[in-house]
């Protein structure tokens, strides 16, 4: 492959109704491009049936083995009856197909609307639907995906970052401020321990959450981890100190009702916030040679983008020496 090139330059339309048909499916040629970007992810019109989504992997992301334990979860909370959309199984009992050097798995077509997080009664609901996964989650451990921990998501990351990508003018005060972050950091995430850790979703964001039927959905579990339970909380709080007080109360009250929730877990919120800001702007350099970040991420890189996001930084210095977020 020419070094200009990205793996999935070679994914064309044809390549990806080829990796369907031979995983069984005979495709009628509609062909969808959704809105994702780690992986390659489609909506492939099947002779005579429903549409199937397609996820083709970021290859070099993952091992087998780890795509597999996010596969296999997710049929646990399915047969749980928990409702998550988990991949089709073939008659061989496989999940993950191989075809032509990727790697891709097939998904029923799930409709849907991002939950609305300003209802206390969705809010209620999907603190239900959390308590319920993380019962199954804490049933069994992750063998090969990854624990969510400070050293790859704050610590290796900042020197990516400032290595590679951090302004010249900026590099002093980035280096300052996530130096003292990662103080903070450890100070308390640091207290993280084994019993603490379940197998989570990881990515627990409304775009990976579908509202129908008064019901949530939950999609996308290739972020799944080991985790503390709050890593799928805090992400659906938004507001001020005395709203996400409110909405947070509202989804451990829902949640409790199938598994117990940790209070002493809420002085990690900011911790975890702090680990995805940094992680986010590494993502996005990471993949800074995917054709495709550079296309839809056109705001990044930016000296406007590294100046807020320095300033971003720096109120996170205020917010994990506030007191944590309190239940009402």
């Amino acid at each position: 492959m020419n070094p200009s090139e990205h793996p999935y330059d070679r994914l064309t339309p044809d390549r990806v109704i080829d990796a369907v048909e031979s995983a069984g499916y005979p495709c009628d040629a509609r062909l969808l491009a959704l809105n994702s970007y780690e992986n390659r992810v489609y909506q492939v019109g099947i002779e005579d049936a429903t549409p199937l989504i397609a996820k083709f992997y970021r290859p070099g992301r993952w091992s087998d083995a780890q795509i597999l334990e996010e596969h296999s979860f997710s049929l646990e909370l399915q047969d749980a009856e928990i409702s998550v959309v988990a991949p089709l199984v073939d008659a061989d009992g496989h999940t993950l197909h191989h075809f032509e050097g990727f790697r891709f798995a097939l998904f029923p077509r799930r409709g849907g609307y991002p939950p609305e997080l300003d209802n206390m009664d969705s809010l209620l609901v999907l603190g239900r639907t959390l308590g319920r996964i993380h019962g199954v989650g804490a049933s069994a451990r992750f063998e090969h995906r990854p624990t969510l921990n400070v050293d790859d998501m704050l610590t290796g990351n900042r020197e990516f970052l400032l290595a590679n990508f951090i302004p010249r003018e900026l590099q002093a005060a980035y280096d300052s401020i996530t130096l003292e972050l990662l103080t903070l950091v450890n100070d308390s995430y640091g207290k993280v321990g084994e019993d603490d850790l379940i197998r989570v979703h990881g990515d627990c964001h409304v775009g990976n959450i579908l509202w129908r039927d008064d019901c949530a959905h939950f999609v996308d579990l290739d972020d799944c981890c080991m985790a503390p339970a709050i890593q799928d909380l805090w992400m659906c709080l938004s507001g001020e100190r005395h709203e996400r007080q409110l909405q947070l109360s509202e989804m451990v009250e829902g949640y409790n009702e199938f598994f117990d929730f940790q209070p002493r877990q809420l002085r990690w919120i900011e911790p975890l916030r702090t680990l995805r800001l940094v992680n986010y702007a590494a993502w996005l350099a990471r993949r800074w040679q995917d054709p495709a970040f550079p296309r839809s991420f056109t705001w990044f890189n930016t000296e406007r983008y590294w100046g807020d996001h320095v300033l971003a930084l720096r109120e996170q210095l205020y917010a994990l020496r506030e007191e944590p977020l309190s239940l009402l």
